[in-house]
């Protein structure tokens, strides 16, 4: 492992600073560092594979995103950490080395990209702070997701592990595979509402006042909903489609092996 300031970099407002973190026992660790500043409306998005992804409110109008990297066989310094600036935003995701049977290069694009651990144990947890209005869209595949006390629209998304989230905006997705959801939406928005898993429940708050197209589906579990529903078609306790309030928006909920519980907030 390299030790001493591994890097810095400035350039239109953004810079980044990779630094080691102390170390007890075999594991080698590096933490790194990005500030930057978005308007509001624009997207932060974070691109991890094993690691955890959890953001949290900024203090100021700057974003922060500090990357820990620790692996035990792989040296944390093979995965590097990408900035990429695009009109929508920017996207900061853990590249890993490309492995010798892959077929294809690890890249770090708008909107996902590709990257292969290719059995390198080395996992990066990110640490995003999110200023008022800031969309984020965050992902990884080994790992839990969380975004909490957030102001603007939130995509969240991981294959192995929990998703929670709560924004004072109208809009939210997220899914997993091998997890439980649990969402709070504090107003109402526009986009269809869709959060699923596979081996997880699901349990979503909405407002009160809440207009929705409610479909909701499970194999293992049970269904249910604080929100008086006007059914459509069959009365299924595993599968639920039907009209919240006037109806309007999409709110799709999905699980196999898990309950779904919506609930209103006060």
């Amino acid at each position: 492992m390299k030790y001493g300031i591994l890097g810095l970099v400035v350039a239109a407002g953004w810079y980044a600073l990779a630094t080691p973190l102390p170390s007890n026992g075999p594991v080698e660790q590096e933490r790194w560092n990005w500030r930057g500043r978005l308007a509001e409306g624009k997207t932060i998005e974070i691109r991890g594979i094993s690691g955890d992804v959890v953001a949290e409110p900024a203090t100021g109008n700057e974003i922060e995103v500090v990357a820990d990297k620790r692996g035990r066989r792989d040296d944390p310094d093979e995965v590097r950490i990408e900035v990429v600036e695009h009109e929508g935003g920017v996207t900061i995701c853990a590249v890993y080395p490309q492995g010798r049977r892959a077929r294809r290069p690890n890249t770090c694009e708008p909107g996902g990209g590709h990257s292969s651990t290719d059995n390198n144990d080395v996992e990066v947890d990110f640490t995003v702070r999110v200023p008022r209005g800031v969309r984020l869209d965050g992902s990884t595949v080994n790992g839990d997701v969380e975004a909490m006390n957030l102001t603007a629209p939130v995509e969240l998304s991981t294959v192995n592990g929990s998703v929670r989230l709560e924004t004072s905006a109208g809009d939210a997705r997220a899914t997993t595979v091998n997890g439980s959801v649990n969402a709070v939406v504090r107003s109402l928005g526009e986009r269809s509402l869709r959060f699923s898993t596979v081996n997880g429940g699901i349990n979503v708050s909405l407002p009160s006042n809440l207009n929705a197209d409610l479909e909701a589906r499970t194999v293992n579990g049970s269904i249910q909903s604080d929100f008086p529903i006007s059914v459509s078609g069959r009365i299924n306790p595993r599968r639920l489609n039907g009209r919240i309030g006037q109806g309007g928006r999409v709110l799709e909920l999905e699980t196999v092996n898990g309950s779904i519980r919506v609930r209103s907030l006060p």
